[in-house]
């Protein structure tokens, strides 16, 4: 598992703040955007506890319908639906003396939520068609890409348990907000990934380095490592190249670069033009009406624009209608 980069100063509180509380029984919410890294936070806490030598057991809360979840996450005795036909242990029992962790724990059914707040306050449960109460001693860590508070206000979640697990919170930011971090988080996933293929590469250029520390990256680490893991497969050389990288990402870059400053007169000007020309299906007696200008006029202004409108002219023939 790759360990959590932390040049950027955000991330260094974050890491610090976990490691101290990894030391406590205190439950853990992780929250952050798809891809940032909780998973491999919340194993840094469970690793860095007294609990270490015991499981860390995961729980996709998303993955599961609610049926389904509970039996998963309180197990269930034989008989106690159709097809059990003997009992199972839930990942309750399985985390006893270790750490459970609940992923997208926004996705749980008000009845899971119920019997988990009873767990977090009695410390005790009962299986799924059982009378047994079973005692249980686990951590839980909660991880989350969603605001729990506004799923608070529209009661899709409880407030009790929202409190329950929000006893030390850890947000962990966007890629594009810590981006210090990029260098060192390209060059760990490059070497991984020319290991796992077999690959030369085991370098960026400059030019590939600037485009990686240029991206928003939506995805986050997560989408980080699958560039990566791209431009290892398709380099040809020691070097991952700019050209090694998707040409979604180069488009994205320009995008952004646009959107971060303010464009000049022409550039709206001609952005309206080529938006115009779509509008009317490329036909510029149509666009020029659209405009409300003369087809000539049009004309000169395309011979002006042309690149930024994706529109070459040489010259106007007297019957082009189009």
């Amino acid at each position: 598992m790759i360990e959590l980069v932390a040049q950027a100063e955000t991330m260094r509180e974050v890491v610090r703040l976990a490691l101290r509380v990894a030391s406590t029984d205190a439950n853990v919410l992780i929250t952050g955007e798809s891809g940032t890294g909780k998973d491999v936070l919340a194993h840094l806490i469970h690793a860095r506890s007294s609990r270490s030598a015991n499981e860390l057991v995961k729980i996709d809360c998303a993955s599961l319908p609610s049926e389904l979840l509970e039996a998963e996450l309180f197990g269930y005795e034989r008989g106690a639906f159709t097809g059990a036909t003997e009992a199972k242990p839930g990942r309750f029992e399985a985390a006893h003396k270790g750490t459970l962790l609940l992923d997208e724990i926004a996705h749980l059914s008000t009845d899971a939520q119920a019997k988990l707040l009873r767990v977090i306050e009695r410390r005790e449960f009962e299986r799924l068609g059982g009378r047994r109460t079973i005692k249980v001693d686990a951590r839980l860590i909660a991880l989350t890409n969603v605001e729990l508070e506004d799923a608070v206000k529209r009661r899709s979640f409880r407030e009790d348990l929202f409190y329950r697990l929000n006893v030390v919170r850890l947000h962990l930011p966007p890629l594009r907000e810590r981006r210090e971090d990029v260098p060192e988080l390209t060059e760990r996933f490059l070497k991984m990934y020319a290991a796992k293929h077999g690959r030369r590469a085991n370098a960026l250029t400059p030019a590939a380095l600037a485009a990686f520390t240029a991206y928003d990256f939506p995805g986050n680490v997560r989408e980080l490592a699958n560039t990566i893991e791209r431009a290892v497969i398709v380099s040809s050389g020691q070097r991952i190249e700019a050209d090694d990288l998707p040409d979604s990402l180069h488009a994205a870059i320009a995008f952004q670069k646009r959107r971060t400053r303010r464009q000049t007169l022409a550039e709206l000007e001609a952005d309206y033009i080529k938006e115009t020309l779509a509008a009317a299906k490329g036909n510029k007696s149509e666009a020029a009406r659209l405009l409300g200008i003369s087809r000539k006029n049009l004309y000169e202004k395309l011979a002006r624009y042309g690149e930024g409108v994706g529109v070459r002219v040489k010259g106007v023939e007297k019957n082009d209608e189009r």
